[in-house]
């Protein structure tokens, strides 16, 4: 059987993506999975924020939220939607658009166990993005949570889950000297992808 090879970083955008992030994780202070996620609301107006990067394959980019949160239901009515990482000490940034997909609810699942008990019982307790009158309306939430689930046998909220950011376009920015920075773009062509430059 003939071996494979890995793909080359010069023709194809995750392995390029794999050899940036690995750098910025050994030397990114904190969080180098920190992205900016931007999406459209129903009257056009953009909104974004910062989430943090859970996956990533040859399909996309994954993150979980709360799927009624402001973000859930702008990405729900509309599911075009850009990511952007930022590497300060790198001098480099990535910036991605795409569509989102649901996670399945196995993946979910899976990632949800992972978190600190403290979290699960807060996605159950945090209407996320609604008016919080004070704080501790939150706090007797979680309160009102934890005595529901005393052990670590938390489940997932049906209104908690993954999103799948899958790309048609990604830009690897390099910052050079003198403001010539090297800009390079990868553009989906069905199963493949184009590769070309842009001016700084």
């Amino acid at each position: 059987m003939p071996e494979t090879s890995a793909p080359d970083p010069a023709t194809h955008p995750f392995a390029k993506f794999a050899e940036w992030f690995a750098e910025a994780s050994a030397t990114e202070p904190n969080d180098p999975n920190a992205m900016t996620v931007a999406t459209c609301s129903t009257d056009g107006m953009p909104s974004a924020r910062i989430v943090l990067l859970k996956d990533y394959d040859s399909r996309g980019f994954v993150f979980y939220t709360n799927k009624l949160s402001r973000k859930g239901m702008e990405l729900t009515a509309n599911a075009n939607v850009a990511l952007l990482f930022y590497w300060k000490l790198l001098h480099r940034q990535v910036r991605i658009e795409g569509v989102v997909q649901d996670v399945t609810e196995s993946e979910a699942d899976e990632y949800f166990n992972t978190r600190a008990r403290i979290s699960r019982l807060g996605a159950w307790a945090s209407l996320q993005s609604q008016t919080l009158p004070a704080r501790a309306d939150l706090e007797r939430r979680l309160a009102e949570t934890e005595a529901l689930y005393p052990d670590e046998n938390v489940p997932r909220p049906p209104h908690w889950s993954g999103y799948r950011v899958v790309p048609r376009l990604i830009e690897f920015w390099q910052d050079m000297p003198f403001r010539l920075h090297d800009r390079s773009v990868f553009t989906r062509t069905g199963q493949g992808w184009a590769t070309s430059k842009l001016y700084p």
